[in-house]
Formats: structure tokens, C-alpha cells, sequence
């Protein structure tokens, strides 16, 4: 196993963000969702043909760690939450590639610029308090040309069903779910952000049974534009050079 950092893990201090109820019932559900709701299909999808150094925004207790592939050199793990932080260095430990787990916000990355090859959003969009924020400093870490991998879930279904997503923001759902919002479109927000959108398709989870108001997900490839301007999703930077073709999360069934 190659080596991995914690670096930062156990640092003191404020942390950004603290939900310590939510988190101890996110560690347990997420883990039971790998299989029931076929959430670790879905993270090999999103990660699939990863190459070089990755910045990990959100990485909860650590569940994508053992999904990435071979190819990339360094993953460093942004979680803010001290609980799921903790829980990410254990599964650090275990993960194929090294992986530095490191304290920080979505908005504030504590990384410096144009350092990575691709960011990995994985739920976690949708409880940032700042998105475009968030996004701008992904926007910033990430290499011209770098790719943005993405599974998020958001706004989704008929009249009724959106109306009931903005019913629940406005009221229960954000202190029940540490911040989360069920209304936000996260696909909108990274074009709205300078990103070039590439592979994206729509996911229901759970795949079969009901549909809930957390159920649509998109999954998908974005880029940043290569600084020449003459970038191309089809063949340029992302699943078409760095990852191979059709590798993206967006391809196949």
C-alpha cells in the first residue's frame, strides 16, 4: 500500500463546520447505502480513469477513497467536519493510493492554485454554504484544462415534487441534514461558475422504490477551460486524453 498522510487531521482549532449529530448518523447510513442504494457503483462511475494529483472537496468519512484508480498519483481530502474527518483518516489508511486528509471549507481551500488535475465533488454541493464561492476556488485550484468530477443530488421531478424540495429548504430538511439544501442545481451552477460541461447524465436513488426529494442525482465531467481558450471537451483535457475515451463518469449504460 502506498503511503498515506494525515497531516492536518488531529490539527486544533475552530473547525469551519460542525454538525456533530448529523455526522454520526451520515457515518452510519452512508455506509449502509454503499450496497442498498448502490451509492459504490456509482463512486467507481465518478471516479473512473482518474489521473495525477486530485483535490477531493467534501470527503466525507472517506467512502470514495478505495474507489480510486491506480493512475492517480495523490488524492488530498478537504473535509471540514472533525467527526468525518477522523473517520477519513482511517479510511486513508486503507485507501490504494496516498491520501491526505486535511481540514478546511469548500470556500476557503487551504491548497494553493492551479495544483491539481482534477476535483472530485461528491454530495456535497448541496450543503456548501457558498456555492459559487465554492466553486470559483475549485475554479482556482484546478490545472487549465483540469477536469471536475461530480455526483451531486438536487433539484429534480415534476411541479409538485420541486415545490415540496422548496417547502423542506425553507423549513426541516437543512437542520435535520447538516446544511443541506434539496433545491439547488448543481449542474446550472457549474456552468454559471466558467466550467465546460462535458458527460453528464441523471441518476434516481435509490434506482428503484420510491422517489424522494434527495433522489435526483446527476453524475458527470465538467472542465475549466484550457487557458488558450481553444479548449474541447470532445478531445481535449478530461476522459478523452488524461482518462481515456468514454471513461468519464457520464459514459457507458
Amino acid at each position: 500500500m502506498p503511503p498515506c498522510s494525515t497531516t492536518g487531521s488531529g490539527r486544533a482549532g475552530r473547525d469551519p463546520v460542525r454538525h456533530p449529530l448529523f455526522a454520526r448518523c451520515y457515518a452510519r447510513l452512508s455506509v449502509a447505502a454503499e450496497t442498498r442504494l448502490g451509492m459504490a457503483g456509482l463512486r467507481e462511475r465518478l471516479l473512473a480513469g482518474l489521473t495525477g494529483r486530485v483535490i477531493e472537496i467534501g470527503a466525507g468519512n472517506g467512502l470514495n477513497f478505495a474507489h480510486y484508480p491506480g493512475g492517480v498519483a495523490e488524492v488530498v481530502a478537504i473535509e471540514p467536519e472533525r467527526l468525518l474527518r477522523h473517520k477519513a483518516v482511517a479510511a486513508a489508511l486503507r485507501a490504494d493510493v496516498p491520501v491526505d486528509v486535511v481540514p478546511g471549507c469548500a470556500e476557503a481551500l487551504p491548497v494553493k492554485s492551479e495544483a491539481f488535475d482534477a476535483v472530485v465533488f461528491s454530495l456535497v454541493l448541496c450543503s456548501v454554504h457558498d456555492v459559487s464561492r465554492a466553486l470559483a476556488e475549485a475554479r482556482r485550484v484546478l490545472r487549465p484544462g483540469g477536469e471536475v468530477r461530480f455526483l451531486e443530488h438536487g433539484v429534480g421531478g415534476g411541479r409538485a415534487m420541486r415545490l415540496a424540495q422548496r417547502a423542506l429548504d425553507r423549513t426541516v430538511w437543512p437542520p435535520l441534514s447538516g446544511g443541506c439544501r434539496l433545491s439547488r442545481d448543481p449542474v446550472a451552477a457549474l456552468r454559471t461558475a466558467g466550467f465546460v460541461l462535458g458527460p453528464c447524465r441523471r441518476v434516481l436513488l435509490p434506482e428503484t422504490g420510491p422517489v424522494l426529494p434527495s433522489s435526483y442525482c446527476s453524475l458527470g465531467t465538467a472542465w475549466r477551460p484550457a487557458a488558450d481558450g481553444r479548449h474541447d471537451p470532445g478531445g481535449g483535457p478530461g476522459p478523452g486524453s488524461r482518462s481515456g475515451a468514454g471513461g468519464g463518469p457520464g459514459a457507458g449504460p
